[in-house]
């Protein structure tokens, strides 16, 4: 059962309660490069990101904001570290989330000034707790970023903001650690209902770091733990939209997009079905709609242990059979099995 945390509008986009779970990237790109910069958000938005963060350096960065914003059609999050005045101009330029730290950007008074221009514009703040940078007296007092040092890091940031009367806050803990992250998140969880931002940081490239968000990102999920999320990878940040769309899916959370089911493949196998998978994969993984397609390499038991696919194919000597829902539609020549089957998806 997931527990309804307090709502919060990210530029149009509402996170907490019974919201669906956000799927956010960043930009890798240089912020003060505007055009670069907008066309992969846009390619973002393609993939079906619904929240963009990018990366605000220096004062240029910050200024890049406004022009940013306006050729885009996702709520844009700035990512700040230590320099209040960062926040202040980027807010101005019409960021729809601040990410900085309270207790790293100087006195009462910088924060206050951070904190008023947000509830004017009505820009939440999300708390970004780290396992890399957390304070060097957490350390000092836990040895290490326990999940204990994560979240007592966390509650000290909110505290500041709560003090200043503000609450339209979300918090993310992330550390490299899988069982640390879960730890984190679960005692957070418990004692707070402000929106979580779940992620695994520095989780990897492409192949390990899906491993490791799919196992602890899943593992909160299927807790009823958070609110949105990024898939964080060392690779093109679409790859990180396909995972976290992925991730959701597989947990019944999505139902939009095409999903493959393909067999192992064993001694039985007719036909080169790694390659086929593949490329029927790359083929669909642009389909909006909520379609299940099959690639199996078994022409005879094929069809059976994928009945509940919407389309699919099986493997021979030589021929191929498209069937749906285990009823053989049709036999193909083994080598245009993957266009018949694009055809067949088509008219679907």
């Amino acid at each position: 059962m997931r527990k309804k945390k307090r709502l919060v509008n990210i530029g149009g986009v509402w996170i907490g309660g019974d919201k669906p779970i956000a799927i956010q990237s960043m930009c890798n790109t240089d912020t003060r490069d505007v055009k670069s910069t907008v066309n992969q958000i846009l390619s973002l938005e393609e993939a079906g990101c619904e929240i963009i963060r990018v990366a605000i350096p220096d004062m240029e960065a910050a200024q890049a904001v406004g022009e940013i914003k306006k050729q885009i059609h996702i709520p844009l999050v700035v990512d700040i570290h230590f320099d209040y005045r960062l926040a202040l101009e980027s807010m101005r330029q019409g960021a729809d989330k601040v990410r900085i730290n309270p207790g790293n950007i100087g006195d009462r008074d910088r924060v206050k000034q951070v904190v008023d221009l947000a509830k004017e514009r009505h820009i939440p703040i999300r708390i970004g707790v780290n396992g890399g940078s957390l304070e060097k007296n957490l350390l000092q007092k836990y040895g290490s970023p326990t999940a204990d040092a994560l979240v007592e890091s966390a509650l000290g940031h909110v505290r500041i903001l709560n003090e200043l009367d503000f609450y339209d806050t979300v918090v993310s803990i992330k550390v490299s650690d899988v069982p640390t992250m879960l730890k984190a998140y679960q005692k957070f969880d418990e004692i707070s209902d402000i929106p979580l931002h779940i992620g695994v940081t520095e989780a990897g490239t492409l192949m390990q770091g899906t491993i490791k968000s799919s196992v602890g990102i899943g593992a909160l999920l299927a807790q009823g733990i958070g609110d949105t999320m990024r898939v964080s990878l060392t690779d093109d940040p679409v790859e990180e939209i396909r995972a976290a769309y992925s991730i959701q899916k597989v947990l019944g959370m999505r139902k939009e997009g095409a999903t493959l089911v393909s067999c192992p493949t064993c001694g039985r196998t007719r036909i080169d079905l790694i390659p086929i998978a593949n490329e029927v994969e790359k083929r669909i993984q642009n389909i909006k709609k909520p379609i299940k397609v099959a690639v199996m390499g078994c022409a005879v038991n094929g069809p059976g242990e994928a009945r509940e696919a919407d389309i699919g194919i099986a493997g021979g000597d030589g021929v191929g059979i498209i069937f749906s829902h285990g009823e053989i539609l049709r036999k193909v020549p083994q080598d245009k099995i993957v266009e018949e089957l694009m055809k067949e998806i088509e008219k679907l």
